[in-house]
Formats: C-alpha cells, structure tokens, sequence
C-alpha cells in the first residue's frame, strides 16, 4: 500500500513493537484515513501519528477501557421498564392518578428493578420474562427471580389490558365469549365473582385454553403461562391496585375495569397472536 493515509504505511523494516502499540498506531492511521472523508480534523491526526510509543500505548489503553465502559451502559436488561401508552390521570374517576403514580411508578418498576437484579448472573442471558417464568416456575432456588419476573409480566400485560373508555367487543371475541359463558353478562358476572373470591393478593384471568376462554385466578406472582396457559385479559387484584380508591371494595374497582376500562381491541389481539 502506498500515500499519506494508508493505514500501515508508518511500519518500518526493523522496527519493534508491542501489540498494544500496534492497535494504538493503526488506530491512529485509520483516523488519518477517516480525515479524507471530512470527520476528523487533519493537523489532529498528524500530531497523534507523531507522538511517542508510550502516549501510543496509554491511549489505547485508555481507548479500551472506554469501550468496555460503553458496553456496560448498553446492555440491556433482561426484563424490560414497558412504557404506558396513556397518561397517568387517564383513567380518572375510574382509577386516580395517584394510585398509578404509586402503582406504576413504585410497585411495577420495584418489581423490574429486583427481577433485573435477581437475574444478574443467573445463566438466563437473552432469556424473555416468559421463557425465564416457565425455567424456574415451583423451583425453590429460583423463587425470587420467579416472583419479581411474573409480577413484572403480569403488570406490563395488565397495562395492556387496558385504556380510557374502553371500546366495543369485536364480533369474534364476542363469538367466542358467548360460546364459552352463554352471554357476554353472564362472562362479566363470573370474572367479577372470581375476583371477589380470590382470597389475598393476586390475578384474575380470562385464558384461552383449547378452543373455548376460561376464568382462572392465580395467587401472588403466579401467572397462567406458567401453567401453559395463554392469558388475554386480566385485572390485577393487589390491594396496591385499587386500595387508595376503593379501600377494600374491590369488587366495585373490577366493575369498573369491566364496564369502563377494558380494552377489548387489545384482548381480540390476543387470540389472534395464538392462532400464529
């Protein structure tokens, strides 16, 4: 190779030396490259292709210890801070915007912030929260990871569910309602039992299981893909959902969720997703 800003042109017959000199010189050789193409300044690259060995070496160093830096901020974790798609006072009366800011903002994100910490380590790199429920569901070493991973899942599907005003049942979720409950009220009326019914923390369902939809509920962080289940709705029926607005009148929250909160465009997408 041959010119000015050929990368190895500054190798001379004789010369010695270390590998990080090397990277350090071909480094600053390939900058002189990048000044043909107008994104480094020249008289720049000419002063750092002239320094000493030993400045050579320590800029490299110094080079590799910020890329190394760089990964460590990139990488991302294992399970993912889901944003909403609405403001925090959309639900108002229904849900305030102070039990979101606590709902969201403290308990959903304490619960991706310890699954995150929990899982450092853990041989459950490029793992999703779904594959990392079903590896550790009723294992007792992997309790923690379990529950602050399904409460996470559970709270980013439960934002999911749903959105301001509601919206009408499209004509094949309504089928399907109407073919496994007799009516959509009777369906409104058994999920709003189940809930009452839960006894202390946890979820209520409506699940696809085979070809017909079924109510289940599930304890704490349980969650129905932990049982091969595939979820499309659920209410959350943690205190934290619902106490700062309905004390213990929960019933009246999951009413609310039912006639006035529910995205059924969301819940249709669901059984689409399993026919996939």
């Amino acid at each position: 190779m041959s010119g000015e800003n050929t990368a190895f042109t500054w190798i001379k017959k004789g010369d010695l030396f270390s590998p990080l000199e090397v990277l350090g010189r071909v480094a600053a050789r390939l900058g002189a490259v990048a000044v043909k193409e107008g994104t480094m300044n020249k008289q720049w690259i000419k002063r750092v292709h002239h320094l000493p060995k030993g400045v050579c070496l320590l800029g490299v160093i110094g080079l590799a210890l910020l890329l190394i830096g760089c990964g460590k901020a990139e990488e991302k974790p294992s399970i993912a801070h889901e944003p909403l798609s609405y403001k925090m006072d959309a639900f108002k009366p229904y849900i305030s915007d102070q039990t979101m800011r606590v709902h969201y903002g403290k308990h959903y994100t304490g619960y991706v912030d310890k699954a995150n910490q929990f899982l450092k380590g853990g041989g459950f790199e490029g793992k999703t929260a779904d594959e990392i429920i079903v590896l550790t569901a009723g294992k007792k070493e992997y309790t923690a990871i379990f529950n602050n991973t399904a409460q996470a899942w559970n709270h980013a599907f439960f934002w999911k569910c749903l959105k301001p005003g509601s919206g009408t049942v499209g004509s094949e979720l309504a089928d399907l309602i109407i073919k496994s409950f007799g009516s959509f009220d009777t369906f409104k009326q058994k999920f709003l039992e189940a809930a009452k019914n839960q006894f202390g923390s946890g979820w209520t369902w409506l699940v696809l299981d085979g070809e017909k939809l079924k109510i289940v509920t599930t304890t704490n962080a349980d969650t129905p893909i932990a049982h091969g289940l595939k979820p499309i709705f659920t209410v959350d029926v943690w205190e934290h959902a619902y106490y700062l607005d309905y004390q213990n009148r929960r019933a009246d929250f999951v009413k609310n969720v039912l006639n006035h909160l529910a995205d059924w465009d969301f819940v249709a997408s669901q059984l689409k997703s399993s026919e996939k």
